[in-house]
């Protein structure tokens, strides 16, 4: 009985194997930014053709040099072969991205400036090895420099709004200070008085003609590849249905200038539970909202009828 059972198992496992392989090869079969040999689809790996112009928030990106385009080529084939990431990416850009963009022109800020806390976060609220967090991955100090509340109870870093709100008024600060948006987005990752230095040490005036740490070399190149493949996902071998993205639940807001001693029972009392409440206030650190100098707070309450 064993001896037939091991060879239908290999077999089934067979079938599955040429399943998924012949699956993975008609999506790779569907890019339109892979060269073309000439040859029937197969498991491989296609170099990509770079596009034929870029631009970051308005602003040129020069590709005429070696360097430049093998900078950019690295990235743009890390991001599109990185699958599984890319395709988190792209179903969570749907779902934040109306929110960021509406902040950013608010501000005056480009809205290209969004796909920052895509390479900063993934868009979601992680925290660095250097207690960065949020989207934006702020820093402590600085979101206490541009106003957030950051403490054991309520940490603003978390709340989508404000944060990106922080994020855009640093950028739009870099930007009256360096005259280029791409310089700015630099900074972000550099810091101002770092790209400062390095421009008057080289004694040039574009990012893209900076010597860099590896990291802020990247940084850019990195932007603009995720914006590329997100923009363009089919031409990537991108496939999916609007049903398979994420989208954002309809929310209220509830505003007190109270404490609240337990947000379980705060959120049973708002009809929903702890879970749900935590999901949509992230900020909330603790399972109580201490208010002692009477600040007003909006809570986020999601829509019945999305739980």
């Amino acid at each position: 009985m064993k001896h037939k059972i091991i060879p239908l198992l290999w077999s089934g496992l067979a079938s599955i194997v040429l399943v998924l392989i012949t699956g993975f090869v008609f999506k790779i079969d569907g890019f339109t930014a892979l060269k073309s040999y000439g040859e029937e689809p197969t498991y491989k790996v296609y170099a990509l053709d770079l596009p034929d112009t870029l631009s970051f928030a308005g602003e040129k990106v020069p590709l005429h040099s070696t360097d430049l385009r093998e900078r950019m080529d690295r990235e743009l084939l890390v991001n599109t072969y990185w699958q599984s990431n890319m395709m988190l990416l792209l179903k969570r850009a749907n779902k934040y991205f109306p929110t960021i963009e509406k902040i950013l022109i608010e501000e005056g800020v480009p809205t290209d400036l969004k796909y920052l806390s895509v390479i900063e976060s993934g868009l979601e609220n992680v925290v660095s090895p250097a207690g960065a967090k949020g989207f934006w991955q702020i820093m402590r100090n600085t979101g206490r420099e541009y106003g957030l509340e950051v403490n054991t109870n309520v940490d603003e870093r978390n709340h989508i709004g404000f944060s990106t709100r922080m994020a855009a008024q640093y950028i739009k600060k870099a930007k009256d200070k360096f005259g280029s948006w791409t310089l700015a987005a630099a900074s972000y990752n550099r810091g101002m008085s770092g790209i400062q230095r390095n421009l008057n040490l080289q004694k040039v005036e574009s990012y893209f003609d900076l010597r860099l740490g590896q990291e802020t070399s990247r940084y850019v190149f990195r932007i603009l590849a995720v914006k590329e493949i997100i923009e363009n996902p089919s031409k990537y071998g991108y496939i999916f249905e609007d049903s398979d993205l994420y989208y954002s639940v309809p929310v209220h807001f509830h505003g007190l200038d109270t404490a609240i001693s337990n947000l379980t029972t705060f959120a049973q009392k708002m009809g929903v539970n702890y879970k749900i409440l935590k999901i949509h206030n992230p900020w909330l650190l603790q399972n109580h909202l201490n208010n002692r100098s009477r600040k007003y707070y909006e809570i986020a309450i999601p829509e019945k009828g999305y739980y």
